[in-house]
């Protein structure tokens, strides 16, 4: 299948049924449950498309209820999903947010999910080469044997679109030690790479964002996100934007809405300051809910909260009184 129309970015990997307590409540004591679709690189898309941009999901999904529901879903969101193939016999992966006070689990009921059967042969050369950008995860290698080859394949083909690589660990998936050396392979072959401090601590023992710019030294960008500190851009020069301050409903999500702020700003040619902040804005909306994506505020609200100067930027205010 082809997308409708020209994309500006191409997101691909999969996206499951979300279940998540509607009120950040523990799974087991939850009284009400919110059914959503949740997946990395499905999350960047949803952004990018309340952006503005024109964007599009690759996956596969089940046969199913849940499959068709996630479909129509990011398509409602704006997002081309004209490059979802349904798998005729293997089920949609679900997983469950669990939030607790001393930080959210996730449970996957994803083995052997539709989209674990991509392998290096899903998606043409000529798809591929039409966005300006792609955007996988450190997500989709673990998934399966071909969808590791999948991965490799698109980071080592000879490329149009630039490359964009969120490392995004997950400890449920595969240990630190399993991974470590696999993410690292990948991030280096990308163009632009997202990780988190503590993340890239826990992977590969660094203590500073320059420590980790020393590690994957061969990316045009690397955007190291520093918590509720500062996040931090390395290219040909190193810019550093400290973060709003939020009060915080739930986590998870977060790091994919800072990616297509970011990443939204790249496409637009913004600064390295401008697209930092666009981040920490799109990140800060994540925050205030249990769900992976929220609405964004009006483009001039945005507008209004990027032109905050370098000095004020870590003093603004996102929810609560806000």
């Amino acid at each position: 299948m082809e997308p409708d129309e020209a994309l500006e970015v191409l997101c691909v990997g999969e996206t499951m049924s979300l279940v998540a307590p509607a009120d950040a409540t523990p799974l087991e004591r939850a009284p009400a449950f919110t059914l959503s679709a949740g997946g990395a690189e499905s999350n960047v898309a949803i952004h990018l498309a309340s952006l503005g941009h024109r964007v599009g999901w690759a996956s596969r999904v089940g046969d199913d209820p849940l499959g068709r529901r996630l479909v129509a879903d990011l398509a409602r969101a704006g997002v081309d999903t004209a490059l979802v193939e349904v798998h005729p016999e293997a089920p949609t992966g679900v997983y469950f947010k669990d939030p607790r006070p001393e930080g959210t689990r996730v449970h996957y009921y994803r083995a052997g999910s539709a989209a674990s059967t991509m392998d290096q042969d899903f998606l043409a050369d000529v798809v591929l080469d039409a966005p300006a950008a792609v955007h996988l995860s450190g997500i989709t290698p673990v998934l399966s044997t071909g969808c590791d080859r999948l991965v490799r394949r698109l980071l080592t083909r000879p490329r149009r679109s630039r490359l964009s690589f969120d490392v995004n660990h997950r400890p449920a998936l595969w240990s630190a030690a399993e991974a470590a050396p696999v993410l690292r392979e990948l991030a280096q072959l990308a163009d632009v790479v997202f990780v988190g401090l503590d993340e890239a601590a826990a992977l590969w023992s660094v203590r500073t964002p320059e420590e980790v710019r020393a590690l994957l030294d061969r990316p045009e960008l690397v955007v190291v996100k520093d918590g509720a500190l500062a996040a931090h851009e390395f290219g040909a020069g190193t810019t550093s934007v400290p973060a709003p301050r939020v009060e915080v409903v739930e986590p998870v999500g977060a790091g994919d809405a800072f990616a297509a702020g970011y990443l939204s700003g790249l496409l637009r040619g913004a600064d390295a300051s401008r697209r930092l902040r666009l981040g920490h804005l799109l990140a800060a909306r994540s925050l205030l809910s249990t769900e992976d994506h929220q609405a964004l505020p009006d483009l001039a609200e945005l507008e209004e909260r990027l032109a905050y100067d370098e000095r004020a930027w870590g003093g603004l205010r996102i929810g609560g009184d806000a």
